[in-house]
């Protein structure tokens, strides 16, 4: 896909690095959004120390080297509760069990879904006004969101994901109109149940994607590929952000039978593990990924968003990010 990248004037390096999403938060602004979330504060309250993060983490990303940057989602909560906020027609539940000790509020459907204005451009905006490097724009995909929510209002799954699908390409459209060149559609709930990939998920991404001018990156983590490869293959994306370390690169197994034929995001640190990879570590993942890809499609970043890990741990995985291409860079020939 790199005569599209060329056609949206975007000069990236071979295995281009980057991130998934978020990074974690200051305590300041964590305490913050506490007290936002209880009704304490206002949102206009929490947008100093949401500016000041996300200054910081840009600032972090050039010096560490990524090639494409994020916000960092400073003014994210939840990735599902975020735009069910921001969309007519939801409502927001108690709090839910995600995993482990993490909860959420999980949005219910209560009437026709509608997007209103959008949620992210202005931070999107932000964000690239601070820096020289593309800024990925990001947005919760409408299978997720609709997975991830209680439906009392349409007919059923279908119905709903479509719904949703059409207000969030608004979203898109108003990233896209901004200066967006690169925007990821997270959807991480999408190995779910392998019957709907065919029957309506991928037209939601259709709708999402179709006659608009941008790199589109889906982000798809923790899940049961071996059930949806090689037919995820068929979605109108570019490039499929997949988390590959956490599980011992397993998905490489099956990209020798059935040859993966678009981008991918191959995720070279493991998010969920506080320890900080060695370089023989990442070199080994670079050098397994160029044995069942070509250099063109490969673009390096972490298994999934960073939210989770300390700061000092965040900035030792990105660093490995960048070790890890440059490794690869010098050894593309012999592959």
């Amino acid at each position: 896909m790199r005569d599209k990248l060329s056609d949206l004037d975007l000069d990236l390096p071979i295995l281009p690095t980057t991130a998934v999403g978020s990074y974690p938060k200051p305590d300041e602004l964590k305490q913050a959004r506490i007290k936002y979330l209880k009704g304490y504060l206002t949102e206009e309250d929490l947008r100093p120390l949401e500016e000041m993060a996300t200054r910081e983490w840009i600032r972090i990303q050039e010096e560490v080297g990524l090639d494409v940057v994020v916000d960092g989602e400073m003014y994210r909560g939840d990735m599902t509760a975020y735009f069910a906020r921001k969309l007519d027609g939801f409502e927001m539940s108690g709090l839910v069990r995600s995993y482990g000790n993490r909860y959420y509020r999980k949005p219910i459907i209560k009437d026709e879904v509608q997007w209103i204005k959008p949620a992210t451009v202005e931070y999107w905006r932000f964000a690239q006004n601070l820096t020289e490097r593309p800024v990925k724009g990001i947005v919760t995909g409408p299978y997720t969101m609709m997975d991830w929510s209680f439906n009392e209002f349409y007919e059923g799954r279908k119905e709903a994901c479509l719904a949703l699908a059409r207000n969030l390409r608004r979203e898109v459209e108003s990233l896209i109109e901004e200066g967006a060149k690169i925007i990821q559609i997270d959807e991480p709930a999408l190995s779910a149940r392998p019957e709907e990939l065919s029957s309506f998920a991928r037209r939601a991404l259709e709708i999402m994607t179709e006659g608009l001018e941008a790199y589109f990156i889906t982000h798809i983590c923790y899940g049961a590929f071996k059930f949806i490869y090689p037919e995820m293959l068929d979605f109108p994306v570019d490039n499929f952000d997949l988390e590959m370390s956490n599980s011992g690169l397993n998905l490489t197994k099956l990209f020798e039978k059935y040859p993966f034929t678009k981008d991918i995001s191959f995720g070279t640190v493991d998010v969920h593990d506080h320890k900080v990879e060695d370089e023989k570590v990442v070199k080994d993942r670079v050098k397994r990924a160029l044995q069942v890809l070509r250099p063109d499609q490969i673009w390096i970043d972490p298994d999934c968003g960073l939210k989770t890990r300390t700061k000092k741990e965040t900035i030792g995985k990105l660093k490995r990010i960048v070790f890890a291409a440059k490794y690869g860079r010098e050894r593309i020939e012999d592959y």
